[in-house]
This record gives structure tokens, C-alpha cells and sequence, in this order.
């Protein structure tokens, strides 16, 4: 069965006329079941992060100041989230359901997270509608959890650069870092991931699937790794307005058979976390998350 962490705090109220689209974590559950390619059974609720898994890739002090609502107005317009115990609250279970989904992940293939994907947390701090790395935590967990999980990679294809995931794992050599990301997009300034692979502006399907190709079967090959986190952002779409790519709909839905083809053909597991999606029209956002569950479900189950 495919697993997938979800609870409805997922959908946190924003201001009126904020840019981030938390409809889509209300939409996305509700149109997987209506067309059948879950059912409610898929999903679980997740339980939030403890602080003694959180704190072996984050600072203490950080994490008691999110905890505390200690983060100052500063902090906050760099993550684009005004703070309040229930924005806490649902970063800890995000997190939590990004652990519990990877758990799932080596059980059955493949498992999926919602939302997650917060690859702009630091070490000591949040940014870009970031405030706990899920994939960072995550990865950590496993290493520290199962005698059979000795080297991770991270394969982050969402448009922006997984700049925390980097940060957080920069002299960690049990996990190699893949981001494939827009060369003019944020952040300004780039951290440095184990490979990274900057495109050019309204790059087309044919062309980013080229760079894939030329890229992750060479690392399966070379990091041979234990388990995969794909972060697996539609923000990659030409309809996206923070993008500044130019892949259509079928282009990522491609993107996602490629990544699952290779990871179950070399029986690595793989937990998707959802990345970011911004476009015009909330369908679009919908449809592209929609497309890589459909894929996975048809390959694995």
C-alpha cells in the first residue's frame, strides 16, 4: 500500500493575498482519492518530531527558540511565515511524517509526505517557507536508526536550490547532496551541494530531461546508495511564477518516471517529500503533485 503522511493542520491559515498556495494540501489528498489512485487507508497521521531527533541536524538554541516563539520579526519575513504555536506545530509534524514516511519507504518501495520538501532550513535558522529540514532530520534518523542505512542520497529537483539540505550535510560524507535547480533563481547565494547542476532560464522538457539523464543513473552508480529522498517540487513548470523554467506538465510527470524507474530498478527506497509549487492556476499545482503519486502507484503497486 502506498503510505502517505498527511494531517489537515497541514493547510495553516495565511494573510489574505499571501503567495504560498496552502490549498493544495486539501486539494491534493481529496483528488487522489477521488479518481482512485489511493484510497484513505493510504494515509496516516503523523507524529510530530521529537526534539532528540531534531537537534542532531539543527541547534538546540534554534529549536527552543521556534518552540518558544522566540523568532524575531527578521526571521520571520525570511522564512515568509508570520510565526504562532500553530505554524510550530505543524512544522513538527511534517517533520515527523518525513521520518515515519521513510520508515514506510523501506517496507514497501516508496512512501510520500504531502507536503515536507523544506530543504531552505539551516542548521540554526529557516528561510524560503523553511523552518526544520524534513529531509535533513530524516536522513539522520536513518542513519543513526538502521544498521543497513550507511549512505543516503538526496535528489532535489525542485527549482530552487536545496541550499539548508547542503549546508546541514557539507562535511557529512554518508549523505551526497544532488540538486538540479534554476541558475538565476533563489536563493542569491548558493551554498555548495555535492553536485550541483544550475539550468539556464525556460529550459525546455528535452533539455531538462537530458541533464537528468546524464546525471542520476552515474550517481546510483557511484554513491551506491541505501535509500533515496526525492524532493520533488513542481515549481520546475513554465506556469510557475517563482520558477523561471519552462517544463510542462508532461515534462515533470517524465521527470518522476525517470527517478522512480531508477530507484526501483535498482531496489533503492525512495521518500518524497512535495517541494513547492506556485503556479497561476492552482489545477496546474494539483495535477503535477498528482502526477508523481500516480506514477508511483502504478509502478510499485
Amino acid at each position: 500500500m502506498l503510505k502517505i503522511a498527511f494531517d489537515s493542520c497541514y493547510m495553516h491559515p495565511l494573510p489574505a493575498g499571501h503567495k504560498f498556495p496552502m490549498e493544495k494540501y486539501e486539494l491534493l489528498p481529496e483528488q487522489l482519492i477521488y479518481e482512485g489512485t489511493v484510497t484513505q487507508e493510504s494515509f496516516f497521521v503523523p507524529r510530530p518530531v521529537e526534539k532528540a531527533d531534531a537537534t542532531t541536524v539543527h541547534d538546540e538554541e534554534y529549536w527552543n527558540r521556534l518552540l518558544n516563539l522566540e523568532i524575531t520579526s527578521r526571521e520571520q519575513r525570511k522564512t515568509g511565515f508570520p510565526h504562532s504555536r500553530e505554524l510550530v506545530e505543524r512544522e513538527l509534524l511534517i517533520t515527523g511524517g518525513s521520518i515515519q514516511s521513510a520508515v514506510y519507504a523501506m517496507e514497501f518501495g516508496v512512501s510520500f509526505n504531502i507536503a515536507g520538501g523544506t530543504h531552505h532550513a539551516f542548521t540554526n535558522r529557516g528561510e524560503g517557507f523553511c523552518l526544520l529540514n524534513d529531509i535533513a532530520v530524516s536522513s539522520d534518523y536513518l542513519l543513526r536508526n538502521y544498521d543497513d542505512i550507511n549512505r543516503i542520497l538526496v535528489v532535489d529537483l525542485d527549482v530552487h536550490q536545496g541550499n539548508g539540505t547542503a549546508q546541514i550535510f557539507e562535511h557529512r560524507p554518508e549523505v551526497f547532496t544532488f540538486s538540479m535547480h534554476g541558475a538565476h533563481n533563489y536563493p542569491l547565494r548558493k551554498e555548495k551541494s555535492d553536485l550541483d547542476v544550475e539550468l539556464p532560464d525556460f529550459i525546455d522538457d528535452r533539455a531538462y530531461l537530458q541533464q537528468l539523464h546524464n546525471h542520476l543513473p552515474r550517481l546510483l552508480e557511484e554513491v551506491q546508495p541505501d535509500f533515496i529522498f526525492y524532493q520533488c517540487g513542481v515549481d520546475v513548470l513554465q506556469s510557475d511564477k517563482l520558477g523561471r523554467l519552462g517544463l510542462t506538465i508532461k515534462g515533470c510527470k517524465e521527470r518522476d518516471q525517470f527517478v522512480f524507474e531508477h530507484c526501483k530498478r535498482n531496489e533503492v527506497p525512495v521518500a518524497c517529500s512535495m517541494g513547492g509549487g506556485y503556479s497561476e492556476r492552482l489545477a496546474d499545482i494539483v495535477e503535477a503533485h498528482a502526477n508523481t503519486y500516480r506514477t508511483a502507484a502504478y509502478m510499485y503497486f
